[in-house]
């Protein structure tokens, strides 16, 4: 693989670890802030909202411009979004910070998807992409746990520091490692905008909403979840999470493996494998032993999801893959927002601790159904193609 690749996975931990950093910490959050443990969730799902935003606004602004000086502004953008989540004084303060460094997150993805892709050969695609979100999972399975037991013993601002500092290597990372752009084919906003006629884009957008929905309503709130339902100490939450970090870097990995190979059907059989876990985490919640292996179980079939659909999302736009990629980054976080919401509203409810996962459990069983009928009507649709090209042969 280039050594490129590892400098786009240096940025993706830096940004993973401000997505999912905070998680570990909301309990320290709300009690600094005095807000409710629902109205700390935010912090998760606002960012998720942001994330979707800039993916989509800010891929269209730098369409035509060098990927590589965008992703090096988009990093910048990073960094001072966590310097001002670093001092905040207040919590409409830290919703500020954690919006700007979100506005970065799709965007930054969306264009370093399409810049890994064009790296390789077209049967590594998949792989490329899935070390590139590498630098994602590996936030969750060192950052999320490390930054979480820093917040914890220097306070959660610590934590925000770190991720600054983060950033800063990994401007300096891109600059010295990705290889320069300027010589990529110019494409216009048009032309871009024009893959979202075809049908098959927005069925991969929609399960990436649903699938990371059900994930990440599940994850959320899994700090409480461990601590009020199972019974461990809080103490133990950061080393809990290297299980689903772990969890997720593995998935990661061989979801982009078997991506390559067969596509659709590997999509379709992890999400199955999704709902089922779900599920029995629900069920099992009070059981320590179950439960050390659910997290792992729902962070590695959870993240297998990822490099598959954003291969289908850019397959299907291949001729114009950069708003297409960034789109499908806005729905990996739209789902995050939503799965966050619906697991707060379940809190809210009254519903307990466990009711994050059955909602989950239930948002990727309806991605699975999106899933099952786009691939059914896509081959249909190659079918009739391959039947129309016979009998002009014949």
């Amino acid at each position: 693989m280039p050594i490129g690749l590892l400098a786009l996975a240096l940025g993706g931990f830096g940004i993973g670890l401000t997505e999912f950093g905070i998680v570990g910490l909301l309990p320290e959050v709300a009690d600094d802030f005095s807000v409710s443990g629902q109205v700390a969730g935010y912090l998760v799902s606002g960012y998720a909202l942001s994330v979707a935003v800039g993916a989509l606004a800010l891929t269209a602004a730098i369409t035509r411009f060098d990927r590589k000086k965008s992703l090096l502004g988009l990093m910048v953008l990073f960094i001072v979004g966590n310097l001002i989540s670093a001092v905040a004084p207040t919590y409409s303060m830290l919703m500020t910070g954690r919006v700007v460094a979100a506005l970065c997150h799709g965007a930054f993805f969306g264009v370093g998807a399409v810049v890994a892709a064009e790296m390789v050969a077209a049967n590594r695609r998949a792989g490329a992409i899935s070390l590139m979100f590498g630098g994602l999972t590996v936030a969750n399975v060192l950052g999320v746990p490390l930054g979480t037991f820093l917040g914890q013993q220097l306070g959660w601002r610590s934590t925000f520091w770190a991720i600054t500092v983060i950033g800063v290597v990994a401007l300096f990372g891109i600059a010295l490692l990705v290889p320069d752009t300027t010589a990529q084919a110019e494409t216009s906003l048009r032309s871009e905008l024009g893959a979202f006629r075809r049908p098959q884009v927005w069925v991969s957008v929609a399960v990436s909403v649903l699938a990371f929905g059900g994930v990440i309503g599940g994850f959320t709130y899994i700090a409480f979840t461990l601590t009020e339902v199972t019974g461990f100490a809080e103490s133990a939450v950061p080393w809990l999470l290297v299980l689903f970090g772990v969890g997720t870097f593995a998935g990661n990995y061989v979801g982009g493996k078997v991506a390559d190979r067969a596509l659709n059907r590997s999509l379709i059989t992890i999400m199955m494998g999704l709902t089922v876990v779900l599920g029995l985490f629900a069920l099992t919640a009070g059981n320590k032993v179950v439960t050390v292996f659910s997290l792992f179980l729902m962070g590695s079939v959870g993240l297998a999801t990822a490099p598959g659909l954003q291969l289908r999302t850019m397959r299907y736009a291949q001729d114009a893959p950069t708003m297409a990629s960034g789109a499908n980054i806005a729905a990996f976080n739209v789902g995050n927002a939503l799965g966050a919401w619906l697991g707060g509203l379940a809190l809210g409810a009254g519903f307990g601790y466990v009711s994050p996962l059955w909602v989950g459990a239930g948002v990727v069983a309806a991605g699975l159904v999106v899933l099952v009928a786009g691939t059914a009507v896509s081959g249909r649709q190659a079918a009739q193609l391959d039947a129309v090209a016979a009998g002009a042969v014949n």
